[in-house]
Order: structure tokens, then sequence, then C-alpha cells
């Protein structure tokens, strides 16, 4: 991908959108194709690393032990000590709430059956268990800082039902250079967890929250600008 075709969209849709009372955030919008979402092998869940952040503080829970807990204490947004784990497994709000509240969860290896147990029911659908891929599952005596830091630049990129994928790059405070790049390096690594690299790739799209969409063929290449109504999932 140009990296100069991808700052200029991102400039051009700074430009063309009104300013709002709220911080704009980027979304790469991919259109898959010659895919049957059937198909274990065709379907995509993995996390990319980025080089920077998405521009928003990304929130981290952790689920510890008693060896975890003043790492978790220190560096986490939140934990969840394992003897308060009965009380969301009985209520399935507060676990909710949990769950809506945190991009990311964290657990002790060894509690991790407790885990499942407890909160397998509200996280497993949206997404957020704790995953090993991630490296979110971590030995009970772990230095959690350095993981809570490079989760600040991990985005995960998903299309298991559906051969679209949808997911923030960053924000209009950022430099216009470090959202592009993040597209790039989300988009590189996606075409490698596709069966035929780009060619499983119909189309991408840019946009803002609020903003139209410039589209890009498989080669990122600006197309043209479109209505933000158009084939990717609205905000």
């Amino acid at each position: 991908m140009d990296k100069n075709e991808i700052v200029k969209a991102i400039k051009l849709l700074k430009e063309s959108s009104p300013k709002r009372n709220f911080k704009q955030i980027f979304d790469m919008v991919i259109n898959l194709k010659g895919l049957d979402m059937k198909k274990p092998d065709n379907q995509v869940e993995f996390f990319a690393n980025l080089h920077f952040s998405r521009g928003r503080k990304i929130s981290v829970c952790a689920f510890v032990g008693p060896e975890l807990k003043p790492e978790a204490e220190k560096f986490c947004d939140e934990f969840i000590d394992v003897d308060h784990f009965d009380k969301y497994a009985k209520d399935k709000k507060l676990a909710k709430k949990l769950a809506e509240k945190h991009t990311f969860f964290i657990a002790q290896a060894d509690i991790m059956p407790r885990v499942a147990a407890a909160f397998g029911k509200v996280l497993g659908p949206r997404g957020k268990m704790p995953n090993p891929k991630a490296g979110c599952v971590v030995p009970p005596k772990a230095a959690l800082k350095p993981l809570y830091d490079r989760l600040q630049k991990v985005l995960k990129i998903s299309a298991k039902t559906s051969p679209i994928i949808q997911c923030p790059v960053g924000s209009e405070e950022m430099p216009e250079e470090e959202v592009a790049d993040n597209i790039i390096v989300a988009y590189d690594q996606l075409i490698h967890h596709l069966p035929k690299d780009k060619h499983n790739i119909r189309n991408m799209f840019v946009k803002m929250t609020m903003s139209e969409v410039i589209k890009f063929d498989e080669n990122g290449n600006i197309i043209k600008k479109e209505d933000s109504e158009i084939k990717g999932k609205k905000k």
C-alpha cells in the first residue's frame, strides 16, 4: 500500500468533516471476497501489533489470584480477585457491565478454568475472553506493565460470519502519518491471514465516525469518495 495515498485520504477526511464536539475515530473497513465464511479455514481472527496507539486509552481488566494481585493493582485499570468470581457468576448484569467497560481481559493461567466458568457465558460471545494469542493468559508471577503497554497498540481483526472487517485505527487528534501507518500494518498482517492474500480483498474504505468514506482498491489506491452508507458496516 502507498502510505502517501493513505495520508492523503486521512487529510481529505479531516478537511471535509465538520468539526464535532467529540473526538472522531478513524475506521478501516475491508470487504473480502472469494471466501466461504462457513468454512473455519476462511474465517479471520487474529491480533495485529501496531506501531502506534489508536489515539485512545485501551482499558484492561485482570482476573487474578493472590500471586498476581499486586501487579494488577499497580498497572491494570481494574482487577477481579478469584475470591470474588462467584458474585459475577451469580449476577450476569454485573458481568455484562464489566465486559462493556474493558477492551482486553488478562487472566492468571492457573485460574483460567474458574475464569471460564464464571465469565465465559458473558465474555465468550463478545470475543473478550482472555486470549493466549494476544498474550493475555499469563503466569502467576508475570510482569503486567509490559503487557499493558503492548495492549495499547494491539488491534483485534475479525471476520467470522460475514466477509466484512471494521476496526478503529486512530483518532483525528493523531498525526496523519501514525494513522496511516496503523492502517498499513493492519492491512499487511490481514493479507497474510487470507488464503489468497490480497486477492481475497474486494476493496477498502477509510472513514471517520461521522464522515464521508474514501474508497480504495485492493492495491491501496484511492478510487473515489462516497457516501458513508455504502458496503462497510455502520459505526
